[in-house]
């Protein structure tokens, strides 16, 4: 057993994830104001403000104020004094950073995940992946990109290895974002198949698969994200 991420030091930690809030205003605003960016409906030439925002999600303008703060925190949206705050927009070098780093972090929490994983951590998990599977069936990108991410992030807090959850939660809302991005306009099925395999070797407590899975995942995404290879998946 990895002495970096106990059981009992699981049960201790208080892992804050991107896309997992509690439900305040602000929090109900934060996937709303995402799933817009990650559809398009507001993107890097878009000339929007607080109080616009305001009343297009009927919220309050300090609602506004720190589901932006929180996006910016995220590198999804550039916030700038005396500046109309804007959607980000990541090249290709910094999406190939990203994709690297998920790589070396996430091979490691799925494996801390298959020896840690609770029955509630599994069920929550596969209520994210039906929701992600009804978002793609209604053609809702936006939201069917988010709660991919979200799936990763729900693993990773699984691991019960809090630093290295955080650290994969800088990445994964930037990867969402290059995906909304990319010019592959629709969000293929099988992100949510395969996120459904990955979640059965974790029942099972079979690393070994877990890892093998969790790395032509990435692939996917790698090849998808990076033009490499034309005509897979799109995944989160």
């Amino acid at each position: 057993m990895n002495s970096l991420a106990t059981p009992s030091h699981r049960r201790q930690m208080s892992t804050a994830l991107p896309f997992s809030r509690l439900q305040t205003p602000v929090d109900d605003l934060y996937p709303r104001l995402f799933d817009a960016i990650l559809e398009q409906h507001l993107d890097a030439a878009s000339r929007f403000t607080e109080e616009s925002l305001k009343h297009m999600f009927g919220v309050s303008r300090a609602d506004v104020r720190r589901a932006l703060t929180q996006l910016s925190h995220e590198q999804i949206i550039v916030l700038r004094a005396n500046h109309r705050p804007r959607v980000a927009a990541p090249d290709a070098e910094q999406t190939r950073q990203t994709l690297h780093a998920r790589r070396l972090a996430e091979n490691t929490l799925v494996r801390l995940a298959c020896q840690h994983a609770q029955a509630e951590d599994l069920k929550c998990l596969r209520a994210l992946i039906e929701r992600e599977r009804q978002a793609v069936d209604k053609d809702r990108r936006g939201a069917a990109i988010r709660l991919s991410g979200e799936v990763h992030l729900q693993l990773a807090k699984m691991a019960g290895n809090a630093p290295l959850a955080h650290f994969l939660g800088t990445l994964v809302p930037l990867t969402s974002l290059a995906i909304a991005l990319s010019q592959h306009q629709t969000h293929s099925c099988c992100a949510w198949q395969e996120h459904l395999a990955l979640v059965e070797a974790v029942e099972r407590g079979d690393a070994c698969r877990a890892g093998m899975l969790m790395n032509q995942h990435l692939d996917h995404l790698e090849q998808t994200l990076l033009g490499s290879v034309i005509g897979h998946c799109v995944v989160g």
